[in-house]
């Protein structure tokens, strides 16, 4: 699916090694976005971008993505004040998946559980599969009680 805001480029090589931005947004009209912490590295989580949540986070500097369960745009922080400044925005070799290294602004969670990041847990490797998620190393806890934030679970 092509965007009128965005180069349509059919040829591989332009598309893999070119200077214009080309997303592949997929049948329903989404890109893949991978959402990082710009300092410390830790992915906080993954959404999706409609053509307008990206042209307006290349606009503002802050993340907008297309919530998929609300159907709707919507701009990181618009309900929790936990707003995501993109300093990189990158696109990987065929344009079909994004990453955006952010910085947290307010209270610093990106996970709307109250956790710094969505991926605060972690399977453990080397046994059955087992229905036990242990914390990751790195998760200090939830840093923002969710439903003072947002009245009602978020979900």
């Amino acid at each position: 699916m092509s965007d009128p805001l965005y180069a349509t480029l059919r040829d591989k090589a332009e598309i893999e090694e070119g200077d214009r931005l080309a997303p592949r947004f997929d049948a329903a009209g989404l890109v893949t976005a991978v959402t990082v912490d710009a300092d410390a590295g830790d992915v906080l989580m993954v959404a999706h971008m409609d053509a307008q949540a990206l042209a307006l986070t290349i606009e503002t500097g802050e993340a907008h993505y297309f919530s998929r369960s609300r159907g709707r745009l919507w701009k990181k922080g618009e309900e929790s004040g936990h707003i995501q400044r993109v300093v990189e925005l990158r696109v990987d070799c065929d344009q079909d998946a994004l990453v955006l290294r952010v910085r947290m602004e307010g209270p610093g969670a990106a996970c709307h559980t109250g956790h710094r990041s969505c991926f605060f847990r972690s399977v453990p490797l080397g046994s059955a599969p087992s229905p036990e998620l242990k914390l990751t190393a790195n998760d200090a806890g939830k840093v923002f009680d969710p439903k003072t934030v947002y009245g009602k679970p978020h979900f």
